[in-house]
């Protein structure tokens, strides 16, 4: 079908789902990314459909779209924006009925496509027109409507004859010389989800522009098939393909009906339909439908076949295929369905809307009945079964998983989306992450304890973020994003630009140990006043005390937190140095080049951060590893991810920074952790107005960073700090069960 649809998304992965969503539909598409481009081939091409996802559009007054609407009416308007710039668009005029929000929702592009598509060509009144004329031979009358009947029965076999014997033959020659090759199902590979599981195999998330896992005709049971059939094709087992005596009786059904009330397609016909297709209503394509279902029937078995067919057909609430259906309407998989569950989804294809048990059950429950005596009728069950089953209810909601550590998902999903573009909703990948689900439910009860602590003190609306590392692959093995997700998907954790305070501290004594320094090399703690290079500014570092300890060792120093001493050491080693180890360790962020940066001004991610910390614990620097393999639909191997460390700090500077940072829990601002029992090493780390509190540190299995503080970056309270505020949330995700 040559319908030029264009489509406008800056978005790679968005554009290219849409134009798969459009293209599956039947229809052709042309994605541009650029609005020139888009301007220029609306002008030439006059299409009758613009669909254009604003999504990462960078120009936010979206004057392009009021341009396209007003010189371009001929053209329907299709919007995918955020929810908040849909009022805008309506009141510019855009129809209401034509501004979808995010997420793209297949079931909403295809149904709104093809209506605007099938009003514009005025198609069907084509096809109403000549079926009124059809209708209208067969009218009876008062008087004698058999008679008159038999007449125009006579009549039209008459007409009918006259016009096949001069042009069917070549009519059906020419509509069957462009038929598909059906030995393509034998390669045939369905849009299907992508899961991603745990270290331990369970299921975390489900990835998909169509939700389908695809399930072997040999797994799915009797009773489900035979509910299938009795519905759909009750000679499934007898046909060829073609079921003459259904068809005719349809045609005369809807008729007297006077509308198309009755489907006479076999079960081969609907996925002939499905997978080689167009959804046009012609002559034409009912032939091709009838030469291919043919072909299929001649190729392969009738289980085959229904498998197919099971595997492919559409049950609404953008559940495709029985195994989705299954989990969607259910929450089971298919070999655990019912008879009451199979009939149920049995009534589903005809019409997935009108027959959803979500939007109207009581023609759910009537549609589901009708199935079941469907079966009764045809023995599949007894009357017991079906007096059973007939009473029981329509699933009242969608069975949706509440997935555990969704701000791993989500960061997992940007990872993945960038590796694999829209395959990630397609191609049925199986992504085996690094994540360990019991320590990410120590994660959440931590930082959910920790927020409530907060919030009982009298300091509500708090939040925070912990992320734990495996010390010796990199691996995440538990992430919190934030207190609560469904009201912000913002992750404080990998996105959060926060100023860093005291953490940063330790990454200038590791300068120093690598330009000769040890523990116990001695530095001022003394108030100096620095000069700018330029001398125009002037600045005095004071500790958090509020006085001055003289000459300490540099154990002394990080332990409590010194600010005077640790400026003065990096004034002596050099800012330029600080950078440069910072880099070395991973650390990706700008850094302020000057002294303030030592004592923690730059702002940095909690992640980058940890991962730091992970180089200090064993010499290692890591890149974020997030999974460990993946493999496609067939459990065949497509990337085993081996971990990568490199190493970044000798064995004798490894060893140093463990014994300062040892000290700070032993005899300095993170004494608290000492209820562990265990070795532990870390640092605490506050912001000025106490609008930032970090600990993040190690034992000898993980590094965990966590993070407190406000969005809108006021205060959290008063005298909140580094240990006061996150550390207790540390302690309480290290403690052992």
């Amino acid at each position: 079908m040559a319908v030029p649809i264009l489509v406008f998304s800056v978005d790679k992965t968005r554009g290219s789902l849409l134009l798969k969503i459009i293209e599956n539909s039947g229809f052709k598409a042309k994605l541009f990314d650029n609005s020139l481009e888009l301007e220029y081939a609306v002008r030439r091409r006059r299409p009758p459909i613009i669909v254009f996802d604003t999504k990462h559009y960078q120009s936010r007054q979206f004057k392009i779209i009021s341009a396209f609407h007003s010189r371009f009416q001929d053209a329907e308007l299709i919007l995918f924006a955020d929810p908040a710039e849909i009022p805008s668009f309506i009141a510019a005029g855009i129809k209401k009925e034509c501004c979808f929000s995010d997420p793209i929702n297949p079931d909403e592009v295809t149904l709104k496509i093809r209506e605007i598509y099938f009003i514009k060509n005025r198609a069907f009144l084509k096809i109403k027109t000549y079926f009124l004329l059809l209708c209208s031979l067969f009218e009876g009358t008062r008087d004698n409507p058999y008679i008159v009947f038999t007449k125009k029965i006579i009549m039209a076999i008459a007409m009918a004859l006259a016009v096949v014997v001069g042009i069917a033959g070549g009519f059906i020659f020419y509509n069957m010389s462009d038929l598909p090759k059906v030995q393509l199902l034998e390669s045939y590979v369905p849009f299907e989800s992508s899961f991603l599981y745990a270290s331990d195999g369970v299921e975390l998330a489900e990835f998909y522009l169509e939700r389908r896992k695809f399930v072997p005709f040999y797994k799915i049971p009797k009773h489900v098939k035979n509910a299938f059939i009795a519905v759909e094709d009750a000679h499934f087992y007898e046909h060829h393909g073609i079921d003459f005596f259904r068809t005719i009786a349809a045609f005369i059904n809807n008729i007297r009906a006077g509308g198309a009330v009755q489907g006479g397609s076999t079960i081969t016909q609907q996925l002939a339909k499905m997978l080689f297709l167009t959804p046009e209503k012609s002559l034409s394509r009912k032939i091709k439908e009838a030469a291919i279902s043919m072909q299929i029937e001649g190729r392969y078995k009738k289980d085959e076949i229904l498998g197919f067919y099971l595997n492919q057909a559409y049950f609404g609430a953008r559940a495709y295929g029985i195994e989705a259906a299954s989990q969607t309407y259910f929450g089971k998989r298919t070999e655990e369905l019912n008879v009451t569950d199979a009939a149920m989804l049995a009534a589903l294809p005809k019409a997935p809307t009108d027959y959803s048990p979500f939007k109207n059950p009581q023609k759910a429950f009537a549609r589901r009945n009708l199935a079941l005596k469907s079966m009764l009728d045809r023995g599949f069950i007894d009357a017991e079964v079906y007096a059973a089953s007939a009473k029981e209810p329509v699933p009242e909601y969608i069975s949706r998983k509440k997935y555990a550590a969704p701000y791993f998902v989500e960061y997992i999903r940007n990872v993945m989306e960038q590796k694999f573009g829209d395959r990630l909703y397609t191609a049925g990948l199986r992504i085996y992450t690094t994540l360990d689900l019991t320590l990410q439910k120590k994660a959440e009860r931590a930082v959910a304890n920790g927020a409530a602590a907060l919030a009982r003190a009298g300091m509500p609306g708090v939040e925070a973020a912990l992320i734990a590392i495996d010390l010796n692959t990199g691996a995440i093995r538990a992430m919190v994003g934030g207190t609560n997700f469904q009201k912000s998907q913002f992750n404080r954790a990998t996105q959060a630009m926060r100023q860093t305070g005291s953490v940063f501290k330790p990454i200038v004594y590791l300068t120093a140990f690598k330009n000769g320094y040890s523990a116990d090399s001695t530095v001022d703690d003394t108030e100096v006043t620095y000069s700018s290079k330029d001398g125009g500014q002037q600045w005095t570092p004071h500790n958090y005390s509020r006085r001055f300890y003289g000459r300490v060792t540099l154990r002394t120093a990080l332990s409590h937190s010194l600010n005077a001493a640790t400026v003065a050491l990096a004034n002596a080693i050099g800012m330029d140095k600080v950078i440069a180890t910072a880099r070395s360790i991973g650390v990706t962020s700008n850094i302020y080049p000057h002294l303030p940066a030592a004592i923690g001004v730059s702002e940095m991610t909690l992640i980058e951060l940890t991962y730091a910390y992970t180089t200090f614990a064993n010499g290692r620097r890591f890149d974020p590893m997030v999974y460990e393999k993946i493999t496609d639909r067939y459990n065949i191997k497509v990337e085993d991810n081996a971990p990568k460390g490199v190493q970044a700090i000798d064995p004798a500077n490894v060893a140093k920074m463990r014994d300062v940072l040892n000290a700070v829990v032993t005899e300095g601002t993170s004494i608290a952790a000492q209820s562990l029992n265990r070795p532990v090493y870390g640092k605490t780390g506050t912001t000025d107005e106490y609008k930032d509190a970090w600990f993040i540190g190690f034992d000898d299995r993980l590094a965990v960073g966590v993070w407190v503080g406000r969005d809108n970056n006021r205060p959290i309270g008063d005298d909140m700090s580094g240990s006061h505020a996150a550390l207790p949330i540390w302690i309480n995700f290290m403690k052992e069960d």
